[in-house]
């Protein structure tokens, strides 16, 4: 075929490619909640800003889990490593109190067995299945305030099929953004969703945010994270750490950095109503973490990141696990920004 002397590939014509577009275009879906089937409930605990958040599955979700940060705190996620025998999953837990608040998983079992929902193992006894991850909020004054079992009760007793609410609630109630510089130049974190659906299939991520490192958008520009001392924009907390002097022990930023080991996390659940087997919903959360790395700057030793992943299989169909991957990604990435974006609007 000859090429005309204007067209793209012309010998001697200059190439000019189309503008990037995104990765996927917006469409209908914008929270977790529009995945059928799906409840999301958030409960504060009065006197401090912590608090938890659960999602109810519908029956028969399927479970995995990728967990990759340096300190986690977690319930339940052997069950859900793919060579293990069980592969449903009742409801996630996501809360604050560090490893106190895995208490707030009791109430939620309690919820669930109340009305006949769980595991049958024999003798008419059902035990649900509630995978859980922490972060860390044991900051300020009344440490002893965190989440316990009746706030997780109370999760359930709010949980609705409505658009989740965002920002400094839930689990994300106390979280904060950009401590490389301490707890003083840091942001409120908080928790967010997003959605996309392409090809018939919906899939979805709600987080819980509170990272050591800054948040940026999808041009790398940070919108939430450690502040400058005169209150003119952010430190740019890579940038800082990039300049030296090199992290050690004699370091100021090494030692601020490490001053609470664990004093962080991102977690969160990616969620699909595609069919999936428990080792592809295992695959599906390791997808996920991609998008941490988009949208969360420096990722360091210390945050306990955890990404659990839920297939209900209401959209009655299997599909290509890297397309999935590639929205999961996304959707963890626009749910980081949509936390901080609330948690500074509220």
């Amino acid at each position: 075929m000859k090429l005309s002397p204007g067209a793209p590939g012309a010998q001697g014509a200059p190439f000019a490619p189309s503008a990037p577009s995104a990765p996927f275009a917006p469409s209908a879906p914008t929270a977790i909640t529009d995945i059928a089937g799906l409840r999301v409930g958030h409960a504060q605990v009065p006197g401090r800003a912590t608090g938890c958040t659960v999602l109810l599955c519908p029956p028969g979700t399927v479970g995995g889990v990728a967990q990759r940060g340096g300190a986690p705190g977690t319930r339940e996620t052997d069950l859900l490593r793919p060579e293990n025998t069980v592969d449903v999953v009742h409801a996630v837990l996501l809360t604050g109190g560090s490893a106190y608040g895995l208490d707030a998983a009791g109430g939620v079992m309690r919820w669930l067995e109340e009305r006949g929902i769980g595991l049958p193992v024999g003798d008419g006894v059902r035990v649900p299945i509630v995978p859980a991850a922490v972060l860390f909020d044991l900051w300020g004054e009344d440490t002893h305030i965190r989440p316990d079992a009746a706030t997780g009760l109370s999760a359930c007793q709010a949980a609705s099929n409505e658009p989740p609410a965002q920002g400094r609630v839930g689990a994300g109630a106390g979280a904060r953004v950009g401590k490389l510089q301490g707890i003083a130049a840091s942001m409120p974190g908080g928790v967010g969703n997003a959605a996309l659906r392409v090809g018939g299939i919906t899939v979805a991520a709600l987080v819980a945010v509170n990272a050591i490192g800054d948040v940026l958008d999808a041009q790398g520009r940070v919108i939430a994270g450690a502040r400058r001392s005169d209150g003119q924009g952010f430190v740019d907390s890579t940038a800082a750490l990039l300049a030296g002097p090199a992290p050690g022990p004699t370091s100021d930023t090494a030692s601020r950095a490490s001053a609470s080991p664990g004093a962080a996390t991102t977690i969160g659940v990616v969620a699909t109503d595609a069919r999936l087997t428990k080792a592809q919903a295992t695959q599906l959360a390791q997808l996920a973490h991609h998008g941490l790395s988009r949208a969360v700057s420096p990722i360091t030793a210390h945050d306990g990141d955890t990404l659990f992943a839920l297939a209900t299989g209401g959209a009655g169909q299997a599909f290509d696990i890297s397309t999935l991957g590639a929205m999961a990604a996304e959707v963890v990435a626009r749910a980081i920004r949509n936390a901080v974006l609330a948690a500074q609007a509220g």
